[in-house]
C-alpha cells in the first residue's frame, strides 16, 4: 500500500483516540467523520469502528437528538450504516426519522428543502440552498431508498444532483456557487467567488451516491461531475493545494479540506473513466501535499489547515472567506482524508 495513504488510515485510528465518541455533537462535521470511519471498514472488510460509531449512536439515542436541518440529519448517515451491519431497530429508528424529515420539510426551490431547515440559523439567513448539502442529505436519501426499496423517496433523492447543478452550476465556468436565495432569485455571492470546500463536497459526494442512482440518471450526474472536475484543473497552487477561494490563487490560503475532497473525486473520476491520466498526477499531487503537512499533537498524528465552518455571509462574503481561521482535526477535514485515501486505494486496485 502507498505510504501516504497507510498514513490516512493511520490519522484516522489517531483520531478515534483523541476524541471520545460520546463527546462528538449530533451535527454535520462529527456526522461525516463518522461515516467516512465506516466506509473505511466497508471497503477495506475490516472491524476497526463499529464500536465507536455504536458508542456515539447510542449516547445520542439515550440523550435525545433533533433532525431540524442537512446539517443535523447528517448523522442519519452513520446510523444507516449500523442499522444495515447490524439489524438493531434503534439505528433504523434514526435513519427512518431522517428519512420523514425529507419527505416532510418545506421546499423553497422545486424539490429542495430549505438548507438550515427550522434551526435556530433558519430565523437570520435568508431561505436558501447550500452546495453543502450534496453531501449532507444527497448521499444518505440516494442510499437509504435504494436500501429499502421506497420509490418516493427514490424520486426526490435522484433529482438532487441535476437540481443542485441546475441552481449552484456557473453556466460560463462549470464552478459551484456556495448557495441560492430563493426569494432573491440569485446565487450567492453574486460575484464570481467560488469557495474550495462547497466544490469539493461535489466532488466527493457523486462518487458515494453515483452507484444508487437510478440508471437513467448516471450519465447526467456524471455529466455533471465531469464538467466540474474539469473546471477545477487550472486551479491547484503550484504545492497541489487548493486555497479556500479558489479562483483567486495566491489571495486567501491554502485549505486542507477542500483539497482532499477534490482529490478524492479525481481519483473516482480516473477509476471510472471520465478523467483521463493528468486529473490523477493532479489529485496525488493534491493527495500527497496534504499527507507531507501531517503533523504530532500530544504524540498523535494530526491534520492542520482546516478552515472552520464556513457561511457565505452577506454583504462581504469574500471578506468572510478570507477571515475563517484555520485549525486542526476538525472533522469534516478527517473525513475528507479518509474519502480521498479509499479512492485513491481503489485506484492502486488494492
Amino acid at each position: 500500500m502507498n505510504a501516504d495513504i497507510q498514513k490516512i488510515f493511520d490519522l484516522a485510528d489517531a483520531s478515534v483516540q483523541r476524541y471520545a465518541p460520546e463527546k462528538l455533537h449530533w451535527s454535520w462535521g462529527q456526522a461525516l467523520f463518522l461515516y467516512a470511519l465506516a466506509r473505511i471498514d466497508q471497503e477495506r472488510g475490516t472491524d476497526s469502528y463499529t464500536g465507536y460509531l455504536r458508542r456515539f449512536y447510542d449516547h445520542h439515542i439515550r440523550k435525545g437528538y433533533r433532525l431540524c436541518s442537512s446539517d443535523t440529519s447528517a448523522p442519519a448517515l452513520g446510523a444507516l450504516y449500523l442499522a444495515q451491519k447490524t439489524g438493531e431497530e434503534r439505528y433504523w429508528d434514526v435513519a427512518r426519522a431522517a428519512k420523514r424529515y425529507y419527505e416532510t420539510a418545506p421546499r423553497v426551490l422545486g424539490d429542495m428543502p430549505n438548507h438550515l431547515g427550522t434551526g435556530y440559523e433558519s430565523l437570520i439567513y435568508p431561505k436558501s440552498i447550500w452546495v453543502d448539502s450534496i453531501m449532507m442529505y444527497g448521499v444518505f436519501t440516494n442510499w437509504f431508498a435504494h436500501a429499502v426499496g421506497d420509490d418516493t423517496l427514490r424520486a426526490f433523492a435522484a433529482k438532487q444532483p441535476a437540481l443542485f447543478a441546475q441552481y449552484l452550476q456557473d453556466r460560463d465556468t462549470g464552478l459551484f456557487y456556495h448557495s441560492y436565495w430563493t426569494k432573491q432569485h440569485t446565487h450567492y455571492p453574486r460575484q464570481p467567488l467560488f469557495w474550495g470546500r462547497g466544490n469539493g463536497w461535489v466532488m466527493a459526494a457523486v462518487p458515494l451516491l453515483m452507484e444508487y442512482l437510478p440508471e437513467e440518471e448516471r450519465a447526467r450526474v456524471a455529466g455533471i461531475f465531469t464538467r466540474l472536475a474539469k473546471a477545477l484543473l487550472p486551479y491547484p497552487r503550484e504545492d497541489g493545494y487548493f486555497e479556500t477561494v479558489f479562483n483567486r490563487v495566491g489571495e486567501t490560503y491554502k485549505e486542507s479540506s477542500a483539497t482532499m475532497l477534490i482529490a478524492a473525486g479525481w481519483f473516482y473520476g480516473y477509476r471510472a473513466g471520465l478523467l483521463d491520466e493528468p486529473y490523477f498526477e493532479a489529485a496525488k499531487k493534491a493527495f500527497h501535499a496534504v499527507c507531507s503537512d501531517l503533523q504530532s499533537k500530544d504524540g498523535l498524528l494530526s491534520m492542520p489547515y482546516i478552515s472552520g465552518p464556513t457561511s457565505a455571509m452577506p454583504l462581504a462574503p469574500y471578506f468572510v472567506y478570507r477571515i475563517t481561521p484555520r485549525g486542526n482535526d476538525w472533522h469534516y477535514g478527517l473525513a475528507a482524508a479518509f474519502f480521498a485515501a479509499l479512492e485513491y486505494l481503489r485506484c492502486e486496485g488494492e
